[in-house]
């Protein structure tokens, strides 16, 4: 079957879990990443469930942590 990511189409087997899809990637920490399929974000209580489908276009978003940045004058 043929899905997106990030943009890019990709050939994958049929029935691909989304967990299957993070190995495939390397994504390297999924417990940080928050997924959307089809621009609808996926629970984090399903990711292990989750099954790719024909056509699904899939996004990774990684948030990053920091601190603010200011100048004092």
């Amino acid at each position: 079957m043929r899905i997106i990511v990030a943009g890019n189409k990709k050939e994958v087997k049929d029935d691909l879990k989304l967990t299957e899809l993070f190995e495939l990637e390397q994504v390297e920490t999924p417990e940080y990443v928050t997924v959307s399929i089809n621009e609808e974000f996926v629970p984090s209580d399903q990711v292990q469930s989750t099954v790719l489908k024909d056509g699904d276009n899939v996004e990774f978003l990684y948030f990053m942590g920091g601190g603010s940045y200011g100048i004092n004058r």
